[in-house]
């Protein structure tokens, strides 16, 4: 097999690649999910979280990829 030697490298590169990119996906998923919710929460319990509606809306309207460094890992 010192045919494939050269190429090795780059079959692990092509399952790792796609698999980053599904989870950056998933992760985005998620985060807009979360951020629809908070847009649909109560006054009374964005009160008890210590948000105004005029944050929660303006969150709300952040697109999912927009998140801070640390969370991107």
């Amino acid at each position: 097999m010192p045919a494939l030697a050269p190429i090795r490298p780059l079959i692990g590169l092509a399952v790792r690649v796609p698999a980053r990119l599904l989870r950056r996906h998933l992760a985005a998923q998620a985060q807009a999910r979360s951020r629809r919710s908070l847009g649909r929460i109560d006054d009374h319990i964005l009160r008890d979280i210590g948000l105004t509606r005029h944050e929660a809306e303006a969150e709300a309207a952040r697109p999912a990829w927009n998140v801070p460094l640390h969370w991107r890992g």
